[in-house]
């Protein structure tokens, strides 16, 4: 496609027509930005080579470790193997800010090796991480990190050449946290995941996991969204053999893989993370003010910057080809979007998205990072965490788009909530959950869910607890009888069919929310004592078959069936009745009729329903049972 060539997004959407300006200047930055990180032109994939370059690599028997550090002094290598003398080991400066140190074999430096670098700069002397380091572990004296050499030669032996992720088929995404997935008060691993977690996935029916908290994060408590090493599996569910284990065996099941990738800003930690490496905040992130998170209290990255560029399009690349990856949801577009990263903002008119508030490097980097993927991983799944609704999110760059495939239907969760909050069941509107449910930017594609992980963070409360609360606690076994707990039950399953038919493409469960998982998370703090108890799944309430958790769970089972067998979420709705008087919904799809009643007393033996297609008709499901 050539820069003068008519976008497509404007046929789609012909509201965006007064901005044609400001798409052609979108794509104008896209070419630009191309044409100067590849001048010579070629592929992104060729680009995206850090981690073959920097880090430690292996030149016959000698090691060759190169770091990327323009502002600073002097590097020196410090390990284990050289008692963390800070004078024996100069690397040697060369071109672009680049240093480098070969290590002989008879110097010690060995797979498993301890190590950080010494860098000079304007800020004195400090101990870091290495940026491309494959492995980073917490000492014990000190709850202090360092990375560990791993040996790049040494191949992963794996066994899933013949997977491939089915192009065009519905994504069912199951996500997922591999330290809460223990019903144990700890933290779970990588081993213990593959072993137990990924065979009830693939029972309960779901085609594709998110891994949440992969890359390397020093608290925990983050949820994973404070990155320090980007190149590193996270440490604390065990070792990176064991992370490539339990992708290897999700292909073998079948099962679709992909990285919660956390690319809208990093940890402002600077013993831990890349902040100010080589002594200027500047070498990664925007300066002054610009640079740090609001809300986030973290660091911003300079999208606009070439070197910054090919560090987070270095790390997709690594992900996809190191680790078998999938494809990535890419977390806090928003943030990246926006200057102000959207916070307080109604995006209520299109001026708010083409606004000298929009940072276009950041759009920029967004479809850069698509087209890579793409060219590693043709068949990849990308999904976008935008609450903004950004024009053209999930549509292909040659068509005035980003590039995602499917972008997160986050207004629909805060509706269930604000519902179930604000409104007594007779205040219901059915013409209201229509359209929030079914609205969505022409040609582009959804993941409909009612609730995430976020909805479950300590402060707020699963979609079960809130229906149920505290009754809970004392009649969720088959043999009690409780009204709250009865209305609880059907809501839970009616919101979660509406939802998974008509909010996406595609849908997204939490683990342990499709058996309505109590309480809420909580991950271990000073606030708590440092306590696991909220930071992890009860499993055995979802396999105890004298507890109505099973009965949610056997729904969901075959809520998720149906959609999967059915290809139900390939076509769209079409409304047949809305009435908010007798809180009935029907819609068809794909010629299945949905009729939902969700009157809190009414029953309607007798409601006619004209259609006009089809000559006879089988009761698959009623919600009055």
């Amino acid at each position: 496609m050539s820069n003068n060539e008519h976008l497509r997004i404007l046929d789609l959407d012909p509201w965006l027509t007064p901005f044609e300006g400001d798409l052609n200047l979108r794509m104008r930055r896209y070419y630009e930005t191309k044409a100067r990180i590849l001048p010579q032109g070629g592929k992104l994939t060729d680009f995206a080579n850090g981690a073959l370059y920097y880090g430690f690599h292996r030149d016959g028997r000698d090691w060759i470790y190169r770091e990327w550090a323009p502002a600073a002094s002097a590097l020196h290598l410090i390990g284990d193997f050289n008692g963390w003398d800070r004078e024996t080991h100069p690397m040697k400066r060369g071109r672009n800010g680049d240093w480098e140190i070969r290590i002989p074999e008879s110097a010690g430096l060995r797979e498993g090796s301890a190590v950080k670098v010494h860098v000079s700069s304007c800020l004195g002397g400090h101990d870091r991480i290495p940026l491309y380091i494959h492995k980073v572990l917490k000492q014990d004296s000190d709850n202090s990190f360092y990375g560990v050499v791993t040996d790049p030669d040494k191949a992963y032996p794996w066994t899933d050449g013949a997977f491939h992720p089915a192009a065009n088929i519905p994504p069912l995404v199951y996500e997922t946290h591999i330290g809460m997935a223990t019903e144990e008060e700890r933290i779970g691993t990588y081993r213990e995941f593959t072993e137990t977690m990924l065979p009830r996935i693939r029972a309960d029916g779901y085609n594709t996991i998110q891994l949440m908290a992969v890359m390397q994060h020093p608290y925990y408590g983050s949820f994973g969204y404070q990155v320090s090493n980007f190149f590193a599996a996270s440490s604390w569910y065990g070792d990176p053999e064991d992370l490539k284990a339990l992708v290897n065996r999700a292909h073998e099941l079948g099962l679709t893989v992909v990285l919660d990738l956390v690319h809208s800003h990093a940890v402002k930690n600077f013993n831990e993370g890349i902040n100010c490496f080589d002594g200027t905040a500047e070498q990664f992130f925007l300066s002054g003010g610009e640079g740090d998170h609001p809300a986030w209290d973290s660091k911003i990255f300079n999208y606009g910057k070439p070197e910054v560029l090919h560090f987070l399009l270095s790390n997709i690349k690594y992900w996809l080809t190191e680790y078998h990856f999938d494809g990535f949801r890419f977390d806090g577009v928003t943030s990246m979007l926006y200057k102000d990263h959207g916070l307080g903002t109604a995006f209520d008119n299109y001026n708010k998205y083409f606004s000298m508030n929009t940072c276009l490097e950041a759009v920029t980097y967004l479809q850069l990072a698509g087209e890579l993927t793409r060219e590693v991983r043709p068949e990849a799944l990308l999904i976008a965490e935008d609450m903004s609704g950004m024009p053209g999110m999930c549509l292909p760059v040659s068509a005035g788009g980003i590039g995602f495939d499917y972008r997160l239907s986050m207004g629909v969760p805060d509706y269930w909530i604000k519902t179930i909050k604000e409104k007594s069941d007779e205040q219901w509107s059915m013409w209201q959950s229509w359209n929030e449910l079914t609205g969505r930017r022409p040609g582009e594609k959804s993941l409909g869910y009612c609730e995430s992980h976020d909805q479950a963070l300590v402060g707020d409360k699963t979609l079960m607890f809130r229906l149920a609360d505290k009754e809970m606690y004392w009649h969720m076994d088959k043999a009690s009888n409780n009204d709250i707990i009865d209305r609880a039950m059907a809501l839970h399953k009616m919101i979660r069919l509406l939802t998974s038919t008509l909010a996406g493409e595609g849908y997204l469960n939490f683990m342990g929310n499709e058996f309505g998982h109590p309480e809420w998370i909580d991950f271990p703090r000073e606030g708590n004592g440092w306590s696991y108890a909220h930071c992890r799944r009860y499993w055995s309430l979802a396999d105890n078959q004298e507890l109505r958790y099973s009965w949610l769970g056997e729904f969901d089972k075959a809520m998720i069936y149906f959609l999967r067998n059915t290809r139900l979420l390939d076509t769209k709705a079409r409304n047949l009745w809305a009435d908010d008087n007798a809180k009935l919904l029907a819609f068809e799809k794909k010629g299945y009729v949905f009729i939902f009643n969700f009157h809190p007393v009414n029953s309607y033996p007798d409601f006619f329903l004209p259609l006009d297609f089809g000559d006879t008709w089988q009761v698959f499901l009623d919600s009055d049972e």
